[in-house]
């Protein structure tokens, strides 16, 4: 009987630290999006390339510290309505030889 109420209690215990663990993972998750987001300035909008110039600060997923270069828009309607000097917050990767801005919206 002792070795069935410890198994229970032992078993207990492990439920509530997974659940615990996935809480805490999920809102880490949360708060690791809005980390991965960069501040920048638009400096140059090029529609027909659908390239877009930012003065950006640290992007820290890539490890580049702040400077001021080219990205390619992942979709050209993230550049509608962009004007130089608009604060900008984004999200960019690098797909084979090219930066590309994948989320682009106006800073806050």
């Amino acid at each position: 009987m002792k070795k069935l109420l410890i198994a229970g209690l032992l078993g207990s215990c492990l439920s509530l630290s997974a659940h615990a663990s996935d809480e805490h993972a999920g809102h880490h998750g949360a708060v690791q999006t809005e980390a991965s987001m960069s501040q920048g300035e638009v400096r140059k909008v090029d529609m027909a390339s659908g390239k877009v110039t930012l003065r950006h600060g640290p992007i820290a997923n890539l490890g580049m510290p702040p400077m001021t270069m080219v990205f390619t828009a992942k979709d050209k309607s993230q550049l509608e309505g962009l004007a130089v000097g608009d604060k900008v917050q984004f999200a960019a990767d690098k797909e084979g030889s090219q930066y590309v801005v994948t989320e682009l919206k106006a800073a806050d």
